[in-house]
């Protein structure tokens, strides 16, 4: 009986010191390879083209471009997660007996940095930074002598910081910000006189003078909720998910703003790829105008749910 205790107790030592992590139940952590910087760049060009030769039916002829770029530059080591993008689209489109007209127009910047406490966990102490304006001008065509919107009018800037959860960051991302800045930029004289985009308009007196110039920056301090999420859904198909809700503490607070992309992508070869994307918006400071009774004016008429809708078919070359 005592050399089979003996026994016993020399294999379940040498059973620890050869499997400690599995006869514990340890969780492993994953191995580590020191810290990583990985740079990604995109160029895509998308086309779309109709003519019509007496076509009974009728139709238009028209042509539209949409150029993107996208770059990013992401590093990870043990603790430490930082993710940079920039992205620029801008799009035109030209009818047949119509002036060009713009379809797309985008620059946006972000920058996210998280800690982790242990080198197994999936939360991050984060802090984000996301800001986006427009490059060119747009207008309310045919009517291209008042401009409605303008570089940097509007421009928007978060900047806050929170809780994040992301199994594997870059793909799977769940943050959460009790405190979170949002400010409005509105740099252009006019629009900024007439309280465009929630700023505060100018103070006119009764012949439509200037007394008081409209305020140029709105400021905004709130929570901000962001998940985003992507996928490959099938071979050579993925699905990227973005939604972004925020709202204000002091101004209406439980009004939430929302903005909510979902884009798929289709890859038929290394340089033509095929793209089909949503991008849903609400903000309560961005008010709609309808035809006003007197000829010639307009009534604001709230805010109201924006959609826009893209399929195109281009070329796209990584590097």
């Amino acid at each position: 009986m005592k050399h089979v205790l003996l026994v016993a107790v020399c294999f379940f030592f040498q059973l620890v010191q050869s499997q400690p992590d599995t006869l514990f139940l340890r969780t492993k952590a994953a191995k580590y390879d020191g810290p990583v910087w990985v740079q990604k760049n995109k160029a895509s060009v998308s086309l779309s083209e109709v003519a019509f030769v007496n076509w009974n039916s009728g139709g238009t002829n028209s042509i539209s471009g949409l150029l993107g770029m996208e770059s990013s530059a992401n590093y990870t080591d043990k603790y430490f997660s930082w993710r940079n993008d920039v992205v620029i689209n801008y799009g035109v489109n030209k009818q047949q007996d119509r002036e060009l007209r713009k379809t797309e127009d985008l620059f946006e910047l972000n920058s996210d940095i998280g800690f982790k406490p242990d080198s197994i966990s999936n939360w991050y102490y984060s802090a984000k930074l996301n800001f986006r304006t427009q490059l060119a001008n747009g207008y309310r065509y045919p009517d291209k002598d008042m401009p409605i919107s303008r570089l940097m009018a509007p421009g928007y800037l978060f900047f806050g910081g929170g809780m994040e959860y992301g199994k594997n960051i870059e793909q799977l991302s769940f943050y959460f910000s009790p405190l979170t800045l949002k400010a409005t930029f509105v740099l252009d004289e006019n629009l900024a006189n007439e309280g465009k985009f929630g700023v505060t308009p100018a103070v006119l007196d009764s012949e439509g003078n200037v007394i008081v110039p409209g305020k140029r920056v709105r400021k905004e301090v709130g929570v901000l909720v962001n998940n985003s999420y992507e996928m490959e859904v099938a071979t050579n198909i993925k699905v990227k998910q973005q939604v972004s809700l925020y709202s204000d503490y002091i101004n209406n607070f439980g009004n939430v703003d929302v903005d909510w992309r979902i884009d798929f992508d289709f890859k038929v070869n290394h340089f033509i790829k095929a793209t089909l994307g949503s991008h849903l918006r609400y903000d309560d400071d961005i008010k709609t105008i309808i035809p006003s009774e007197i000829e010639g004016e307009t009534d604001e008429a709230g805010a109201k749910v924006q959609w826009k809708q893209f399929l195109g078919i281009g070329f796209a070359v990584d590097f």
